[in-house]
């Protein structure tokens, strides 16, 4: 973390570190704040044209999609707004498992429950969804407590 006067922002260093810069004095919740908002945009900037791209190839539409933190699921979708909702934790892993996440969300537009109808549009359109989603469910969901 560093303290710099003008407006916070996150910055990449190379392929693993991640450098905070907010204002001097920043709270623990504002700097917690500042990489939430960074995660979020990098998961945005991700997944849009990710769900644009599986939309058209399940041939679903849905209505609105976003980004939230979820404290038991990596994503979700109510089928009846058509609304998918994908977790800001997502950020953190891989972009095979954020894949993994958007196109097992997607046909639940078509397909509400995890019937044989719904694996055989995941078998077909994601052969390897099953390892990807058991690598995925061995990594913590999240991290309440972070220290800076």
């Amino acid at each position: 973390m560093h303290e710099a006067e003008g407006a916070p922002r996150v910055a990449t260093r190379g392929v693993a570190s991640l450098d905070l810069f907010v204002r001097p004095g920043a709270s623990q919740a504002q700097r917690a704040a500042v990489l939430d908002r960074w995660y979020r945009e990098q998961l945005k900037a991700l997944a849009t044209p990710m769900c644009a791209t599986w939309q058209a190839k399940l041939g679903v539409q849905a209505s609105a999609w976003g980004v939230k933190r979820m404290k038991t699921k990596w994503g979700s979708c109510t089928p009846a707004s058509r609304r998918v909702w994908l977790n800001s934790e997502l950020a953190k892993k891989p972009v095979e498992c954020i894949e993994y996440i958007v196109v097992h969300e997607l046909p639940h537009l078509a397909e509400a429950n995890h019937g044989e109808r719904f694996v055989a549009l995941m078998n077909r359109h994601l052969p390897r969804w099953a390892a990807t989603q058991k690598r995925l469910n061995a990594a913590p969901l999240g991290h309440e407590e972070w220290s800076f």
